[in-house]
């Protein structure tokens, strides 16, 4: 047996390990995200472009960087970059947006609530976020809250999540922590993701 016939198989296992990403955690009646899945998921979700005034204008969000700090409301960070006419994307600046969390069962998935910009850091000094740049970046706000989840559960946990009552759904511990009616881990069969 040669080195190589040694390593292909290590090398295998750390790939997978890297990017494989762990499961929810179920505790009782709460279900629980750590802040490092709900950041690979969006990592994999972005960039997003959205198209205005028929096509002259694009606006490109990439680079999501999430906190969760302790509370009701998550923080997200991201690059916007704009273009006019099919022409290359020029930077921006980088936005700053505070939001509330939801659980949306159609999506199976954790939805921006009432998002609102909170800072904005200009690419160039002295720029700013114009009114025009500011009502498009709160349009795209609204839809993608309201279409896109910033992480989605996995089926086998979501199926059993469907028939459960959503008490509430916060930040704990750098944690999205989803409190229901009802014990979720009694519910799970064992051995099943997250139980």
């Amino acid at each position: 047996m040669n080195l190589r016939s040694l390593l292909l198989p290590a090398v295998a296992c750390v790939v997978m390990a890297t990017s494989a990403h762990a499961s929810p955690q179920v505790s009782g009646r709460k279900l629980l995200v750590d802040a490092a899945d709900v950041q690979h998921y969006l990592d994999g979700s972005f960039p997003r472009s959205q198209k205005a005034l028929g096509g002259l204008l694009a606006m490109t969000v990439s680079q999501p960087r999430l906190t969760l700090p302790a509370g009701s409301r998550l923080n997200l960070q991201f690059d916007l970059a704009m273009a006019a006419a099919g022409g290359a994307p020029m930077p921006v600046g980088n936005v700053q947006l505070s939001s509330g969390l939801r659980y949306d069962a159609q999506t199976r998935g954790f939805h921006l609530e009432q998002p609102t910009v909170d800072a904005f850091r200009p690419a160039m000094a002295g720029a700013e976020l114009d009114a025009g740049t500011r009502s498009l970046l709160n349009t795209w706000l609204a839809d993608y809250a309201r279409r896109e989840p910033i992480y989605r559960i996995e089926p086998a946990i979501a199926n059993v999540m469907g028939a459960l009552q959503v008490k509430s759904v916060g930040i704990e511990n750098g944690r999205i922590a989803v409190d229901f009616n009802q014990n979720l881990g009694a519910l799970l069969p064992q051995g099943m993701p997250g139980n």
